[in-house]
């Protein structure tokens, strides 16, 4: 009995010895390919680990099953889509599935979109799982806020990594939260002397000169230029509003008839900022619209190599205006 028990024992060691040598031995050659594999919800340890082996995995499913039960593992792991990369030992795919280290997709928003070209760009991801699809943008904004009831400017521009399979809604909460950190921020390094009444104004003021500016390095004198118009009372008579107050009705020209057909966004025929922002600022333009460069300027015109010149009386500008555009 003594003998069959040290048997035992050394074999039981073996065994064991074994097992750990196994989990550390790669299961993808450190040379091979990414794969991608997803575990089911309620799938339970043999069903992942068949699911593992289905989807390509060069692992013994019976073999993983046992080494997560062992490992006290077993009931830990998490549904979810995952990559398994070169390298990855069984020990490391374990602790992939029970962290929940899910794939990740990534979606980029670029500055100065509007809302409607981020919400297509969301709806063209196929790695999102789309919940807001028949959503108005209206029922959108009322899940992440109730301070506001139109969507334009609201969501920072960014690259938003998420879970394959995510809900769409985790990209709005993200970009959602991310802008309203962003402008708060801003507006607490604000000049104090700014003639704008709450952070919305300034977000307004910032989705325009990102509207207005080929070049990041102009946007602060842009601002300053719109700010001593909003001082002096002079309309801003920026086209971007023009347009965005068009709607589909813009097809790439505006006409005279266009800047003199009044909309809430025509700023040629209305005073002041428009309602809304009118895209989506990024962090240079919000900095432009909350510490605009110090200047006398009133005017600017493009030269049409992506810079501006800025001239401070009306004169001054219609030369400009000659030189640089006709």
């Amino acid at each position: 009995m003594k003998k069959l028990f040290v048997t035992l024992l050394v074999l039981a060691a073996l065994v064991a010895g074994a097992g750990v040598y196994w989990s550390k031995q790669p299961i993808v050659d450190p040379s091979g390919q990414v794969i991608a594999f997803t575990i089911t919800p309620g799938a339970g340890v043999n069903g992942a680990a068949q699911q593992i082996a289905a989807a390509g995995v060069p692992v013994n499913p019976d073999l993983f099953a046992l080494y997560a039960r062992l490992s006290g593992e077993g009931g830990r792991i998490k549904a979810g889509s995952y990559e398994i990369k070169p390298g990855y030992t069984p020990q490391r795919l374990l602790l992939q599935l029970v962290r929940g280290e899910f794939a990740q997709e990534a979606l980029t928003v670029i500055e100065g979109w509007t809302f409607k070209q981020m919400r297509k760009a969301i709806a063209d991801q196929p790695a999102l799982k789309h919940d807001t699809a028949t959503w108005t943008d209206q029922q959108i904004l009322a899940k992440l806020t109730n301070e506001y009831t139109y969507p334009e400017g609201l969501f920072f521009p960014d690259t938003y990594l998420f879970a394959k399979g995510a809900s769409d809604m985790q990209v709005y909460k993200q970009a959602f939260a991310l802008m309203s950190k962003k402008l708060n921020e801003a507006w607490a390094r604000r000049d104090l002397s700014l003639p704008y009444r709450t952070p919305y104004e300034a977000l307004t003021m910032a989705s325009i000169v990102e509207k207005e500016t080929g070049q990041k390095s102009e946007r602060g004198m842009v601002a300053g230029v719109f700010v001593n118009r909003l001082r002096t009372g002079m309309l801003l008579q920026t086209d971007p509003t023009v347009i965005y107050g068009m709607g589909d009705r813009y097809q790439g020209k505006i006409r005279k008839v266009d800047l003199l057909t009044d909309t809430p966004y025509n700023t040629y025929t209305r005073a002041g900022l428009p309602p809304t922002p009118i895209a989506l600022p990024g962090a240079a333009s919000l900095a432009a619209a909350l510490n605009p460069d110090k200047t006398e300027a009133l005017y600017f015109v493009a030269r049409g190599d992506g810079t501006s010149h800025f001239s401070s009386n009306l004169n001054e500008h219609n030369q400009a205006v000659n030189r640089y555009q006709r």
